[in-house]
């Protein structure tokens, strides 16, 4: 788990030092708003449409119980009582009051958290696997990498000041649970024919405006060069990335414009100049990260625990186990994904009762462990099967046990123009309308796994380009509508959506979706999902069915 040294430390109290002298000139009228911003972008504070949020750092997803609390007591005394688990695996504060910021920054520094890495034009917060360390189908942990990546980036003089924003996800399973294709940078470990391991590395991903699926640059790059590799990636991106266009700054941008081959070539040459440097980790360094991902206590238990019984008297249990519950490669162990996707609620928002409850949960029946999705839900990563039953109890009691994770109502949604000044259009609403629609379980299990991710404006915080249906919000005149694209994924098979034809008013949306879902319904083949029956049909039968009213 990540946690800090003597250095991590120093510069956290230096830094959360400094920033208070900066909220205090802001706050005396010495700094005016556009002299603050990139101060306060540098400490994971936005000014969104209402008040100042503050976005902490959960590096590859990865709480404690300690932290949880940590994180619940900051709802309850500088926000509203709630927290909102984001698409990088990070929370987010949207009401807590500019001179109280500094203050939350020193209680995240005593339980080793910080907003560092979570804005400005840096190498953002790594992502990873949600089910890092627990799951039987990763070759290794992928979080050492993340950490790896983490240590050497934080503060790297030479990236502090990108031409955008940079992110990073890395996994290490055949099923890519990291969306690591759409990425600025991917890393999929991998092994080479001789049985080493190493990065299958994709470059210029991204969504946005403008959405690209990564390319691979190099099929195997031996694990102790990543560092050396990456820096030359991120050297090419900083000498030649476009900063006189803020919506051509990404990396994406510069491969496409270059192409592959050329830009692979400007790469392996500045590497050739990089990799016999010092960046490279040392193995002993790895050995040292790598203890601080031990796997916890596990007991030695039988293979499976019959679940019969209580599956037979509790047909929602017998439903959550097959929908929230996965194997884990520990015998007699399972991870369990605890839902944030409630029609009461908006997608990943959680409140500080249940934070405080899943943290108890999670000392209980889970190591102390925690995860954060980029699907916007929680993971408690190591539970024993014979605790599932009481586990699904303890969480039906604080509304965490919707049977839904991959469902229809499992919906990724940016906070929208509730909360966003860059959003055109409201999402929180558009998703709960739609969780409604499908409210019944039985009907989600007829339909299966469908993604659907909504965002409210074109920067795509919601992932809509990469939805098996995706809802982008437009403003036209003054008025809120929804272009549908489909046909996206963000997994192994990663895919940009198509749109399909003019938005939809805020009126039409949820039963042009229900049009679709139905159509899908009488046309799949056997158990096909939602995104292979759109692939095997094509768009035209699927667009008569979304304006068919």
């Amino acid at each position: 788990m990540y946690r800090y040294d003597e250095f991590d430390a120093r510069i956290v109290h230096d830094r959360v030092s400094q920033f208070k002298g900066q909220v205090q000139r802001r706050l005396t009228g010495d700094l005016t708003e556009d002299q603050f911003k990139p101060l306060r972008l540098m400490n994971g504070v936005y000014l969104q449409l209402h008040a100042y949020m503050l976005r902490v750092a959960i590096p590859y997803g990865t709480l404690s119980s300690g932290q949880l609390r940590k994180l619940a007591f900051i709802a309850d005394r500088y926000d509203k009582g709630f927290g909102h688990i984001t698409t990088r695996q990070n929370i987010q504060f949207n009401w807590p009051a500019l001179v109280d910021i500094p203050e939350i920054l020193d209680h995240l520094a005593e339980v080793e958290m910080h907003a560092i890495q979570t804005s400005g034009n840096c190498i953002r917060n790594v992502t990873t696997d949600h089910f890092a360390g627990a799951t039987a189908d990763e070759i290794e942990d992928p979080r050492v990498w993340c950490e790896v990546i983490r240590q050497w980036s934080t503060f790297h003089p030479e990236f502090t000041f990108l031409p955008r924003k940079f992110k990073i996800a890395v996994t290490a399973s055949a099923q890519d649970r990291a969306a690591v294709r759409v990425h600025d940078i991917g890393l999929h470990l991998v092994k080479n024919l001789a049985g080493e391991t190493g990065f299958e590395v994709y470059v210029g991903g991204g969504l946005g405006r403008t959405p690209y699926v990564g390319e691979v640059i190099r099929s195997f790059l031996p694990s102790e060069h990543l560092l050396s590799y990456l820096e030359a990636i991120l050297r090419v991106y900083n000498l030649q990335g476009r900063r006189d266009n803020l919506y051509k700054a990404r990396i994406k941008i510069l491969v496409n414009a270059l192409g592959m081959d050329q830009f692979r070539d400007l790469v392996e040459a500045e590497w050739l100049n990089a990799r016999d440097s010092s960046v490279d980790v040392p193995q002993e360094e790895v050995d040292r990260i790598n203890a601080y991902f031990a796997p916890p206590p596990f007991e030695n238990l039988p293979k499976a625990y019959d679940q019969t019984s209580a599956t037979q008297d509790n047909p929602d249990f017998a439903r959550w186990l097959r929908h929230n519950v996965s194997a884990h490669k520990q015998s007699g162990y399972a991870i369990v994904t605890v839902s944030l996707k409630s029609p009461e609620m908006a997608p990943g928002d959680i409140t500080s009762t249940q934070m405080k409850r899943v943290a108890d949960l999670a000392g209980d029946y889970s190591f102390d462990e925690i995860r954060t999705t980029h699907e916007q839900n929680l993971v408690l990563p190591h539970v024993r099967q014979q605790d599932l039953f009481v586990l699904w109890q303890k969480l039906s009691e604080q509304d965490l046990a919707t049977a839904n994770a991959g469902l229809v109502s499992d919906i990724i949604a940016c906070p929208g123009l509730d909360y966003c000044n860059l959003a055109n259009t409201r999402s929180i609403p558009v998703a709960n309308r739609i969780q409604e629609r499908f409210f019944s379980p039985e009907k989600q299990e007829e339909i299966g796994e469908l993604k659907i991710k909504i965002s409210g404006c074109i920067n795509a915080c919601g992932h809509h380009h990469v939805g098996h249906i995706g809802i982008l919000g437009v403003d036209k005149k003054g008025e809120e509508f929804y272009q549908i694209t489909l046909g996206g994924s963000a997994a192994e098979d990663a895919s940009i959506g198509e749109i399909v034809g003019r938005g939809l008013s805020t009126d039409e949306v949820v039963d042009s979706i229900e049009r679709l879902v139905a159509y899908y319904l009488q046309s799949r083949q056997s158990d096909e999902r939602f995104v292979d029956t759109y692939k095997r049909l094509g768009s035209e039968p699927f667009k008569e069915a979304l304006y068919a009213a």
